[in-house]
């Protein structure tokens, strides 16, 4: 029986490059709020843990009062616009037709708020790749926590050292390694190599074609 069955994937700085789209949307707040606006890379160490954590970096230290002001403005024009810039990396979509072809059960579990989670990936991927997408909601808690990781492997019948967790961040590789998942690191994402190896990935791929061949059937 082949070891690895199913894998979960990060979506944001995995999947898809939504860093120019979540990064305009805290602009344009900031700049609606009359606050500095801060460099597009920058929001690459940003991203991953919660969109309220993210929000919160994002405004100046004397300014966290506003929080509550802008998140929603944030998520008002991040929902008019998440799809205006963020694509799948080169290689992505011919590595998930690979493991749809070798039958992989195939899930996305995401800390963006569970309304963009599935709204993106069925945006950008269609409706016939992933047979479950998790989004933050009250149900399921945010990574690094494993319970949204067993929960799907509960979903898919699967025990879970059946499962390779694929990710760019150290949150990513914390939830695979607190879900007992195989930790693979991706260095084409939001964060560095160093991020990765410092937080339990047990390998790194430098190209989704390099996936694959770690789930031999």
């Amino acid at each position: 029986m082949p070891k690895y069955r199913a894998v979960i994937f990060d979506l944001d700085g995995t999947l898809v490059n939504t860093l120019f789209d979540i990064a305009e949307s805290i602009n344009q707040t900031l700049l609606k709020l009359s606050l500095p606006t801060h460099a597009v890379e920058s929001y690459r160490l940003r991203i991953g843990t919660s969109n309220r954590q993210l929000v919160a970096d994002s405004l100046p230290t004397d300014k966290q009062h506003l929080l509550d002001t802008a998140l929603p403005m944030q998520l008002a024009y991040y929902n008019a616009h998440f799809c205006d810039h963020s694509r799948p990396y080169p290689g992505i979509l011919d590595m998930l037709d690979e493991l749809k072809r070798r039958n992989f059960k195939l899930a996305v579990l995401s800390n963006k708020p569970a309304p963009f989670a599935p709204e993106l990936t069925h945006h950008v991927f269609g409706e016939n790749y992933f047979d479950l997408v998790l989004g933050q909601t009250q149900e399921h808690p945010l990574k690094p926590d494993p319970a949204s990781s067993l929960f799907i492997a509960r979903q898919f019948n699967l025990a879970p050292d059946r499962f390779a967790f694929v990710g760019d961040s150290a949150i990513d590789m914390q939830t695979a390694r607190n879900a007992g998942m195989f930790a693979v690191g991706v260095t084409w994402g939001f964060r560095d190599r160093d991020e990765l190896l410092e937080n339990g990935c047990q390998v790194l791929i430098d190209h989704p074609r390099d996936l694959p061949p770690l789930l031999p059937a």
